[in-house]
Formats: C-alpha cells, sequence, structure tokens
C-alpha cells in the first residue's frame, strides 16, 4: 500500500463518519420538525374556536355599547325637556304666585292694622327671640357660650 491509497482510505473513512453525523443530526431535525408540527396543529385546533368565542363576545360588547348609547341620547334628551319645562313653568307661574301671595300679605296686614290701636314697640319682656321652633327669653339672647 502506498502513501496515496492510504491518505485515499483515511479521506474515506472521515467522509463516512462526516456523513454518519450529518445523517444523526437530520434525523434529529425531522423529528423536531415533526414536533413543532404538530404543536401548531394542537395549537391551531384550540385557538380557532377561542378566536370564534372573542369575535362573539366583541359583537356582544358593541351591541351593549350601542344600547347604553341610545339610553344615554335620550336621558340627555329627558333632561333637556324636563329643564325646559322647569323654565316655563317658573316663567309662567313665579311672577303671578309672587304677587298673588304679596296681596295677600298686604290685605292681612291693612286687616290686621284697621282693628287694632297705634303699634307700640314692645317692652324688653314681650321680646322674644325664636331659635328652631322654641322661644328664648330676652335676657338669654345674644350671650355667647365661653370655650
Amino acid at each position: 500500500m502506498s502513501g496515496g491509497e492510504v491518505a485515499g482510505i483515511l479521506v474515506a473513512v472521515f467522509w463516512a463518519i462526516l456523513v454518519s453525523f450529518l445523517a444523526v443530526a437530520l434525523a434529529r431535525l425531522a423529528q423536531t420538525l415533526r414536533a413543532t408540527t404538530k404543536l401548531v396543529a394542537d395549537v391551531t385546533d384550540q385557538a380557532v374556536p377561542l378566536l370564534a368565542d372573542a369575535a362573539t363576545a366583541v359583537r356582544s360588547a358593541q351591541t351593549q355599547i350601542d344600547r347604553v348609547d341610545s339610553i344615554a341620547s335620550d336621558v340627555q334628551e329627558v333632561t333637556s325637556n324636563a329643564s325646559a319645562l322647569s323654565t316655563t313653568v317658573a316663567a309662567t307661574f313665579g311672577g303671578p304666585l309672587v304677587k298673588v301671595a304679596a296681596f295677600g300679605y298686604g290685605v292681612r296686614q291693612a286687616i290686621g292694622r284697621k282693628g287694632a290701636p297705634a303699634a307700640t314697640p314692645p317692652t324688653e319682656q314681650a321680646r322674644r327671640t325664636v331659635i328652631l321652633g322654641r322661644a328664648v327669653p330676652a335676657k338669654r339672647r345674644g350671650r355667647r357660650k365661653k370655650d
């Protein structure tokens, strides 16, 4: 055997070892690709129903938002109508009612003065201050509580 033949055999052996390693690496890569394909298929099988449910939930939420928007606009319209009605009632009845009340007060005062003698200022004893429905004697009025 000559040196060229030995070198050729060594190259052939290394070449066979290299091809074996590459074959093992390709086999493992193929196994990994099969597992990845199965995983993607499983995720797709689970994701499609979830996406359908999410789309249904979004449609339902949009329907509810549309209803709430409709209710809010109705409430705004009712509020503006109530405000207009309140303004109309105040303008229509407010002035005349104040005039009737003032007229009634004037009539009572006139009737009260007609039969009574000239008014004299009340004495200190007769004057009282009313606080929350109670009469407070004049001597207690104006006093402050000491802290």
